[in-house]
């Protein structure tokens, strides 16, 4: 008996230190959930204050503000955004999974020939659509059936996608642009459609459409799900049962279809196949989804930020047109809001990293 008074008394401090540490633990946890909700708050919220952000400077800076706040104005914004908006809405998905994809341009200029030689060549409007989004999507599943079966780096994969792509582009093209007769395809961008009410031209509602439609399959969808746990933790994903190389296949088929609407619409701006247009538009989209809250990491992005990245760049561009600046300030604009939007996708891993970090410390 005498023995049990020591180990009830030893057990006494134990009992006190457990409820001496739980406060802090508790204010711990707290603290790691603000740290959370606050880096969703500004990836949510950050790319539309951007967006007002260039609004207002260019109102501020340019000589006609009412010219450029104009429903006229916004009408032909938001038929430039179209090209990247379309894009990016497949890049996010890409991105999201942790991949990247640089055929894009080269899809979208072999679409467009594609687009151009059906119609020219007497098919229906609509099949020669067809055609051109079948071709994005044999591209895209393509290159995701490379990346999985030969173990290559996206990025490599798409790289000689892109030589392949444009090649054929100029090959079926003969080097030259093929022109078009006319069609319902070449007004799918028109700044005044008919009929009037439709106020927006076809090609701005169904960019809106389809961004609709991804961010419902992103988020409210298990392949949404999917997509995201693949592109946080790869060797996680396949261990809960995921095959992982048939969702990435599917995941740059789905993109590479976009790509392909997107060659028609840049087919329908132009009013004629070019397959040396697009050259660079990898680069405009990728911007697009980075700005738009996208983590070139992957696990992290939203089909709502990417359609705004695009439409900071597209007001961007109109605002510098309309100052009368020259290209190359453009590109250096552009260039520096990429790096910015890279430099804090990194800020957002640091921070992420060190809250886990002290997760894990006070859990010890």
């Amino acid at each position: 008996m005498p023995s049990d008074v020591p180990h009830t008394f030893a057990s006494v401090p134990s009992s006190s230190s457990e409820q001496a540490g739980a406060p802090t633990l508790l204010a711990t946890e707290r603290s790691l959930v603000t740290g959370a909700m606050l880096r969703r708050w500004i990836v949510r919220i950050g790319p539309a204050l951007g967006l007002i952000a260039i609004v207002l400077v260019f109102t501020l800076l340019t000589d006609a503000p009412g010219r450029y706040l104009s429903a006229f104005n916004l009408r032909i914004v938001l038929s430039q955004t179209v090209i990247t908006a379309i894009g990016a809405i497949g890049m996010t998905m890409i991105i999201v999974s942790g991949g990247i994809d640089l055929s894009v341009g080269a899809t979208i200029a072999l679409t467009g020939v594609i687009t151009a030689l059906g119609i020219g060549a007497g098919w229906p409007p609509s099949l020669a659509l067809l055609a051109a989004i079948a071709t994005g999507g044999f591209i895209g599943v393509f290159n995701g059936a490379m990346i999985t079966t030969l173990r290559v780096v996206p990025f490599i994969v798409t790289l000689g996608m892109l030589g392949i792509a444009r090649g054929v582009a100029k090959w079926l093209a003969h080097e030259q642009t093929v022109n078009v007769p006319p069609s319902w395809v070449n007004d799918l961008l028109v700044t005044f459609p008919k009929p009037a009410w439709l106020v927006l031209p076809i090609g701005v509602w169904t960019a809106l459409l389809l961004a609709a439609l991804a961010a419902v399959v992103l988020n409210r969808t298990v392949f949404g799900r999917r997509v995201f746990a693949l592109g946080s933790n790869e060797a996680a994903a396949r261990a809960c049962g995921v095959n992982t190389g048939r969702l990435r296949i599917a995941i740059y088929g789905i993109a590479g279809c976009l790509f392909g609407l997107t060659g028609v619409m840049q087919m329908s701006r132009l009013r004629q196949g070019d397959p040396t247009v697009a050259n660079g538009a990898e680069l405009d989209i990728i911007a697009a989804v980075v700005i738009g809250g996208g983590s070139l990491s992957g696990g992290e992005g939203s089909i709502t930020g990417s359609i705004i990245g695009a439409l900071i760049m597209a007001f961007l561009r109109n605002g510098c047109q309309q100052m009368g600046w020259p290209n190359y300030i453009q590109e250096i604009i552009i260039g520096v809001i990429i790096v910015l939007a890279v430099a804090l996708d990194r800020a957002r891993a640091t921070w992420a990293e060190r809250s886990a970090a002290a997760a894990i410390a006070s859990g010890a």
